[in-house]
């Protein structure tokens, strides 16, 4: 199936398992499933008959066009999470959840007038408040599900520089990381930020600091030498990069030893 809307679904039964890309969802009784315009995706299923009961928000892109929530739909960034990334709702969630559908669907019936559009865009707003709500919620109660996340992205930034991928690959970026570690890139990048305070792009930057500080310390190596190491394409970026988490320039930083 082609979402050319954005589609939030409130399954009420167990019915399958929807394939998102390559993956499957983490799609039990009582989630909602998030889905942006131009995503791909399929629904599996045993071969056993049933009966699919939910319910579900679909609205097209241009409902939103010039308002304040789609200047900022990118900010909801769970329409882009992916396997094992739903939001898991508790019974008080899903009474919110279904009372700004029941408001929608109010607008929907009521006669459109001047006032229509203005209500319903604003309780999809808020509706998806709520959902980045339940979702820092989720972060902190499933500790079983992320636990050890930050200390396997730190394992793996460790392992990067243990070995040749800089000079391969080059710098390791968010995607990379996130694919590492079966997360999408925008839920991995969330859960970085909620357990760190950092984006996970300035985690890594951070990490590529801490190496290069200590790399810069070999004076057998030029500064454009340990640059390549470490995966830039261009020294002068590492340079620049240097001196704005470090505060001096790596020549300058070299001369304290």
């Amino acid at each position: 199936m082609y979402f050319g809307f954005y589609t939030v679904f409130l399954k009420e039964v167990k019915c399958g398992d929807l394939r998102y890309g390559r993956h499957t969802y983490d799609y039990q009784e009582g989630t909602l499933v998030f889905i942006a315009p131009g995503q791909v995706v399929s629904v599996e299923n045993s071969g056993e008959p049933y009966q699919p009961k939910g319910t579900a928000l679909i609205f097209h892109p241009d409902l939103i066009h010039g308002t304040d929530l789609g200047r900022h739909m990118q900010d909801y960034t769970f329409f882009g999470y992916q396997s094992n990334e739903a939001l898991h709702l508790s019974e008080r969630e899903r009474q919110i959840v279904l009372d700004y559908f029941s408001k929608i669907e109010y607008e929907l019936e009521h006669a459109i007038d001047k006032h229509s559009k203005r209500l319903i865009v604003s309780n999809i707003e808020l509706f998806l408040g709520y959902c980045v709500r339940f979702y820092d919620r989720q972060f902190i109660t499933r500790d079983n599900a992320h636990k050890g996340i930050l200390e396997r992205f730190e394992s793996l930034l460790n392992a990067y520089y243990q070995s040749d991928k800089p000079q391969t690959i080059g710098l390791p970026s968010v995607v990379w990381c996130a694919g590492e570690l079966n997360l999408s890139a925008n839920y991995f990048g969330d859960l970085i930020k909620k357990e760190t305070g950092q984006t996970a792009q300035e985690y890594i930057q951070a990490k590529v600091m801490d190496v290069a500080k200590e790399r810069i310390f070999d004076h057998s190596k030029s500064v454009s030498q340990i640059a390549y190491e470490l995966g830039f394409k261009y020294p002068q970026h590492f340079t620049r990069l240097f001196k704005q988490r470090v505060g001096q320039s790596p020549n300058e930083y070299r001369m304290l030893t």
